[in-house]
């Protein structure tokens, strides 16, 4: 497909230009982004038109998830021109499947918003959703991003998934307040990262032991505040009981 196709659309020519080369495949590279998708949509419009073929690739995962391909696909579908897909791998999918978490229902949600308070609260929207739910990240704000989803979404488990089908892939599951505690301590990872969390579930009210394991991992990487508000969250128990029980555990040095 890429070798008879007039041009191919790409994100980076050096990189997809790498890849062609491997493989013998001389078709014309052109830059599509997010910086220029403006100025050149209109451009590959025009020779879709004219009946070329043209090819759209990404750096890395699926085109159009996250992705300024979807405005390509959506003016070219508005204008009557043939589009089509040839799959390839999607990182949000794979790391649905690598976290062992449900997939018989699932919500990808892109990017949370990078300040706290704007985070905290597009993820007190998705709370309630009945799925399993899937985000982006930036490596850089994965410790302050995984702190705020054990505040909101408590003790759920969860997925943090990096480099996805690359040489350095990796999986780490748990609870969302031990995986805060981890990153607090480990910073920022490099690499891509899909975060997948456990969707809402009906449990059987937590005994005393349960609700003090919950709070020593959340205490492990938050504020007394924040994990009493996780905890509280998780378990549906009154705060002011759990913040009695948080103080007992900070008193006695646990």
């Amino acid at each position: 497909m890429l070798r008879d196709a007039d041009v191919i659309a790409c994100e980076d020519t050096r990189t997809t230009g790498r890849l062609m080369s491997i493989y013998g495949i001389a078709t014309k590279l052109i830059a599509y982004h997010e910086h220029n998708a403006a100025e050149m949509r209109p451009q590959l419009l025009r020779r879709i038109a004219e009946g070329q073929a043209v090819a759209l690739v990404s750096d890395a995962g699926m085109p159009l998830i996250s992705d300024p391909g979807y405005k390509l696909a959506r003016a070219a579908r508005d204008e009557g021109l043939m589009v089509t897909c040839l799959p390839g791998a999607s990182a949000p999918l794979v790391g649905l499947l690598l976290s062992g978490l449900p997939s018989d229902r699932f919500l990808f949600a892109g990017f949370p918003p990078p300040k706290s308070a704007a985070r905290r609260t597009f993820l007190a929207e998705l709370a309630p959703i009945a799925a399993t739910l899937i985000l982006f990240e930036a490596p850089h704000r994965l410790p302050e991003c995984v702190a705020d989803l054990a505040a909101v979404f408590g003790d759920r488990e969860a997925a943090v998934t990096r480099e996805l089908t690359k040489l350095f892939e990796e999986v780490r599951r748990g609870p969302l307040p031990e995986l805060a505690a981890h990153y607090a301590e480990a910073g920022p990872p490099k690499g891509e990262i899909v975060i997948v969390i456990a969707p809402p579930g009906a449990a059987a009210r937590p005994t005393g032991e349960d609700l003090s394991a919950q709070l020593r991992r959340a205490l492990a990487g938050m504020s007394l505040r924040d994990a009493v508000e996780a905890v509280a969250t998780a378990t549906g128990e009154p705060k002011r009981e759990i913040y009695r029980l948080a103080l007992d555990l900070t008193a006695d040095g646990d």
